[in-house]
């Protein structure tokens, strides 16, 4: 399941924050959306706002024009908006766990979390090879929604759980699962692991460190 990462954790690994200055309508960010994204049309819709960010990062993965990096980039800055950090930063480490952390020990697992996915990402990003993805209704659960994605890959399908919770600036993705196993759930499970027989310094230790392949 790992070499599939590469084209979900696309719209999963990206900048923990936007700037303030990028987010002005006439900015450099707005200017590389208008390129690569097609406007959303309603954003209250989480599955025309999912399928827009999509086809926008598969456009840019399939270009000959940009290099690797560029991509990145790129990407980054289409699929920020998307995604809330905050929430599925706690969610990875569990509220027992957060719960008993100072806002500086948790603000630096944080940004080491988020590090360790755009790491996941550098290296599997590689292996994209234009799968095709069907998007799915979204279905409402009490303020979140999940929307099924199915992605083919050669003689395989994959199937991918997109989970989404609706904030004041639209819809935020807080977990994904990969046929049928949750990236966050997963993570927190490590994580807890480490917690449950080591100390959070130790914790932040083994986060710093390159992620086993």
């Amino acid at each position: 399941m790992k070499k599939h990462w590469c084209v979900c954790i696309v719209l999963l690994i990206v900048s923990q924050t936007v700037k303030a200055d990028n987010k002005s309508p006439d900015g450099p960010d707005a200017i590389v959306l208008a390129k690569w994204e097609a406007p959303i049309k309603d954003p209250n819709d989480p599955t025309e706002v999912l399928q827009v960010k999509w086809n926008a990062v598969a456009k840019v993965l399939q270009s000959k024009d940009l290099d690797q990096t560029s991509k990145e980039t790129i990407i980054d800055k289409i699929v920020s908006p998307i995604f809330d950090f905050s929430l599925m930063s706690k969610l990875a480490l569990g509220k027992t766990n957060w719960s008993k952390l100072t806002p500086s020990q948790y603000e630096t697992f944080s940004q080491l979390f988020v590090k360790r996915l755009k790491d996941a990402y550098r290296e599997k990003i590689l292996l994209y090879k234009d799968e095709k993805a069907t998007i799915g209704s979204a279905i409402q659960k009490k303020n979140t929604v999940r929307i099924p994605m199915l992605l083919v890959s050669g003689d395989k399908n994959i199937t991918i759980l997109y989970m989404l919770r609706k904030v004041e600036d639209g819809w935020k993705i807080y977990d994904v699962e990969i046929q049928g196993v949750s990236i966050i759930l997963t993570y927190r499970s490590q994580f807890t692991d480490t917690l449950r027989h080591g100390s959070f310094d130790e914790l932040i230790s083994q986060l710093e460190k390159p992620a086993a392949p």
